[in-house]
């Protein structure tokens, strides 16, 4: 059956059309637009109303293209952004009215579920693994395996909300960076002193930022989901590129190889959460997947309908 997945992220919107058959994802398409939805929302907690826009013009522009590919089920959820905003009942009430898509707002703990669900389905491993994927708006963290989730937490640290609460110069000023480190630190030493306690035997990370630092570490003129699936980044390269990236401007970010132009203003606020996380527990090595809560959500409603 040939299905079709839309996470509306806090950054960006994405859409994933594959095949469903026997249990596998089979002719996986993805695309993506930065949407911005969850822009000003950490600070005055409204989605603006050219956000609005925005996002409904892309999720038409999706909707139309799943139909047009022949997707028989096609689903929708939003997160971080969504669920901050005291206005998200409105966008979504004119995505039913203008698209004719529901969107269904998921918990951090439902997003973690899907993302996790996501990652074994193109993964091989049995043992426990911790998933972390960065998101604009929030940082999920999930720890387990085959047989189940062991552990799930979602904090309200990620690349576009950290960028907009700190960053305000185009070369990244120190004080700010620091500040931002601290914040950060702070925010997720609960977890962390958690998952310290606990054994990782692989670090796998999903997500906007962290699939992007996989295609700037390969110096990738064209993005591909082969090359990125299952890449490796060690926390030397993880440091060489953030040491990069702070001394850099907006423009240069922009022709960076590997970076999506549209990343380039959020992308250092996103590798320093990285970066923290894997000093923080003592991680030398992060798989990237390309494999992810689209997946998980496909997967996910494939399971009910049989």
């Amino acid at each position: 059956m040939r299905m079709g997945a839309i996470d509306i992220g806090t950054n960006s919107m994405r859409l994933l059309i594959c095949d469903y058959v026997d249990g596998e994802l089979l002719n996986r398409k993805k695309l993506v637009n930065t949407t911005r939805i969850g822009k000003g929302v950490d600070e005055n907690g409204f989605i603006r109303e050219d956000a609005i826009r925005r996002n409904l013009d892309a999720l038409k522009e999706f909707y139309d293209l799943s139909k047009a590919e022949g997707c028989e089920k096609l689903y929708c959820i939003g997160t971080s952004a969504l669920r901050d905003s005291k206005n998200s009942d409105d966008f979504i009430k004119r995505a039913k009215l203008e698209v004719g898509i529901d969107v269904d707002v998921v918990s951090g703990n439902d997003e973690s579920n899907l993302g996790f669900l996501g990652v074994l389905k193109g993964a091989n491993e049995d043992k426990d693994i911790l998933v972390v994927d960065i998101g604009g708006g929030s940082t999920e963290f999930i720890l387990g395996n085959f047989e189940g989730i062991k552990f799930a937490k979602s904090e309200n640290v990620g690349a576009l909300r950290m960028t907009e609460k700190f960053l305000t110069t185009d070369i990244v000023d120190d004080y700010e960076f620091d500040m931002m480190s601290e914040f950060i630190e702070e925010e997720i030493k609960n977890t962390i002193d958690y998952l310290k306690e606990k054994e990782i035997n692989k670090l796998v990370g999903i997500g906007g930022t962290i699939t992007s630092l996989s295609a700037i570490n390969q110096e990738l003129e064209i993005y591909s989901m082969e090359k990125i699936h299952n890449s490796q980044i060690n926390i030397d390269e993880i440091e060489k590129i953030l040491q990069n990236l702070k001394k850099m401007t907006l423009n240069d970010k922009k022709s960076l190889k590997g970076l999506q132009s549209k990343r380039a203003d959020i992308i250092t606020a996103g590798v320093k959460i990285l970066h923290i996380i894997m000093k923080k527990l003592e991680l030398s090595d992060i798989v990237v997947s390309e494999y992810d809560n689209l997946e998980g959500l496909i997967c996910q409603k494939a399971k009910k309908m049989s």
